[in-house]
């Protein structure tokens, strides 16, 4: 039922009213008070409506915040005191999905032990109802983008202001406001695309990538722009283009922010599938990084640990702990355009990665039945290379260089990534990889 990223799939047939209703019941079985909250989507109404609904009928409160980023809904678990968030947004999934992420008190996303027990208790049927007169309240509290974009201007304000600093903000017609309002208050220029609300998502793709985002890419320099930034539906995720127009690849930006983030003894969390360019730029600055199963949430569950100060995917989930056990896209916006004007250009930064020595390929490849793909390539892989790691998915390290094939926790795809030093040795590792690959799509 839960995927890497809570649940998500096509309404109507994988994510329903009665599945929303079923989650509610379940979630407020635990809780005094759960905050509830939305992304754009047109079906979200409906979802937040029968969550509450289940919500109450275990007795417990809810508190609706509205149509808010998915940062926001984490964030306010905290500031309100609430037991649980539930968010209703299939992130950056097509406009036909939606999904539901649920939220811990400090920012963190259920882990696998609480949605295990979320499960086991939807299928043993152990839910207890209230009775007529002890269901919940609902409250409505539409104060929590304002909230954020406050603590965010104090969070940065003693750096000072963002006065001399242009960005071009590609909203893609999710939720993303808070990152605009405040650069505004920080003192940036700020330029937006796309930036009304719309559920269909018009304007481009949910998920913000090099093909996705077209339109940013030419405006930054027809503006003379310092930057551009973009996120997707439910703005946890935040990704760059330099002042050029040139998009700026996920491990890259990783890579700047582990930096500027770690010092001697310190740690970052990362997914197997990052680059190495990550591991050699924390070790260069004294720090050292800890590989984890691809999703913000084992991110969290690591860097919630002492020593950790920064935890990232290639993807645009981004985690500060000191600041929130959330992917923040509204706060990492905040933070790259402090680098940009603490550090200078964005592209001399990128520059200064040394990132030209590596070679990185990736493909996401559609199955329809991808659990039993899987279990063939993993025999497939075990009976051809040594060195196989089953953190998650199924790494393979040569003396050349790795590659990785994963099923994807959201959607029905299998993800393979390779790299090498060397552009030869990476495409031949890919090759390696999706010729493994396609041969299960035959079997199969």
């Amino acid at each position: 039922m839960f995927g890497t990223s809570g649940i998500r799939g096509p309404v109507g047939r994988t994510v329903t009213a009665d599945l929303a209703l079923r989650i509610g019941r379940a979630v407020g079985c635990d809780a005094r008070t759960v905050v509830v909250g939305q992304d754009a989507r047109l079906s979200g109404d409906v979802l937040a409506d029968a969550v509450s609904a289940g919500v109450r009928e275990s007795g417990a409160d809810v508190v609706r915040l509205g149509v808010v980023s998915t940062p926001t809904v984490a964030r306010a678990v905290g500031w309100l005191g609430a037991d649980a968030g539930i968010g209703i947004t299939a992130s950056h999934n097509p406009a036909s999905d939606n999904g539901l992420k649920l939220w811990t008190p400090s920012g963190r996303a259920f882990d696998r032990e609480q949605t295990r027990d979320i499960v086991h208790r939807l299928n043993r049927n152990e839910v207890s109802l209230a009775a007529w007169d002890e269901l919940g309240e609902e409250r409505t509290w539409l104060d929590g983008s304002a909230q954020h974009v406050d603590h965010l201007v104090s969070s940065f304000d003693s750096f000072g202001s963002f006065d001399d600093v242009s960005v071009v903000f590609d909203l893609g017609n999710g939720t993303g406001r808070v990152s605009v309002d405040a650069l505004y208050e920080l003192g940036a220029t700020v330029n937006t695309i796309d930036g009304q609300k719309d559920g269909r998502f018009p304007a481009r793709k949910s998920e913000p990538n090099e093909s996705t985002l077209s339109a940013l890419r030419k405006t930054v320099p027809v503006l003379d722009a310092d930057v551009g930034l973009a996120h997707d539906g439910d703005a946890d995720r935040l990704v760059a283009v330099d002042e050029t127009g040139e998009y700026v690849p996920g491990d890259y930006l990783l890579a700047l922010f582990a930096r500027d983030a770690v010092s001697s003894g310190q740690s970052v969390a990362v997914p197997i599938d990052t680059s190495l360019l990550v591991q050699d730029v924390v070790e260069k600055a004294g720090g050292c990084v800890t590989y984890t199963p691809v999703g913000d949430v084992h991110i969290a569950e690591t860097v919630e640990n002492a020593g950790y100060v920064f935890g990232g995917e290639p993807s645009g989930a981004w985690i500060w702990p000191d600041e929130t056990l959330a992917p923040d896209g509204h706060y990492a916006a905040l933070k790259l355009t402090e680098l940009l004007k603490r550090n200078g250009p964005l592209s001399e930064q990128v520059a200064s990665l040394g990132g030209d020595a590596y070679t990185t390929r990736r493909v996401n490849l559609s199955f329809e039945n991808k659990t039993q793909a899987m279990d063939r390539i993993a025999r497939d892989i075990h009976a051809q290379y040594d060195n196989v790691d089953t953190i998650d998915g199924i790494r393979v390290d040569t003396d050349d260089g790795w590659f990785l094939v994963r099923a994807s926790g959201t959607e029905p795809l299998i993800r393979i990534t390779a790299e090498a030093r060397d552009r030869t040795q990476s495409d031949r590792l890919f090759e390696e990889a999706r010729s493994l690959v396609e041969g299960a799509r035959v079997v199969a």
